[in-house]
């Protein structure tokens, strides 16, 4: 059953790690014209790194309109204004978060994380989400490692069918896998 509105879009990014999908995801949001623009930003900083990664994400987007909500866990209970620009990024920062963080949802992060994003679906006039792809490495992982890959497979294909448009960025370059000519 589909809860959200019939006149939201929403678009899946994804792409490796570098491969400007962060960037292309803002040009989307910013190509729907003049609206309030909301940055979900799911990054849970722990070290210096992620400190780093955070800033040059902020860096990024400045100037852009954009007003940033840090929200780590239970996406459903977040409310947007109605009728915003939603950009949430990144969605495999949110899984490990539900998974992993003391408060998370652990064992139910699928479902967490989707009901999230339906809830937001209702909100949004535009709905936008960043997620990796981490699944062409051929190396073979087991444990907690393995059960996150395959949370964030089903979370990713789960948001490609609820998405109307779903693209992969390479090098830069979008390629449309669902809802473009």
């Amino acid at each position: 059953m589909n809860i959200w509105s019939e006149n939201t879009m929403m678009t899946l990014i994804t792409g490796g790690s570098g491969s400007g999908k962060s960037a292309f995801a803002e040009n989307c949001v910013q190509a729907q014209g003049e609206a309030r623009r909301i940055y979900i930003a799911t990054m849970f900083p722990y070290d210096k790194e992620s400190y780093g990664r955070i800033d040059r994400h902020r860096t990024m987007r400045a100037g852009k309109g954009f007003e940033t909500v840090e929200w780590y866990l239970g996406l459903r209970e977040l409310t947007v204004p109605e009728g915003s620009q939603v950009l949430l990024e990144c969605m495999s920062n949110l899984t490990a978060n539900e998974m992993f963080l003391e408060n998370g949802a652990g064992d139910r992060t699928v479902e967490e994380i989707c009901e999230g994003v339906e809830s937001l679906r209702t909100q949004a006039s535009y709905l936008c989400i960043v997620t990796n792809e981490i699944f062409s490495e051929a190396a073979a992982y087991e444990g907690e490692t393995r059960k996150y890959q395959k949370y964030l497979g089903e979370i990713n294909c789960r948001l490609a069918k609820m998405a109307d448009q779903v693209a992969e960025v390479v090098y830069g370059i979008p390629i449309w896998i669902k809802g473009r000519d």
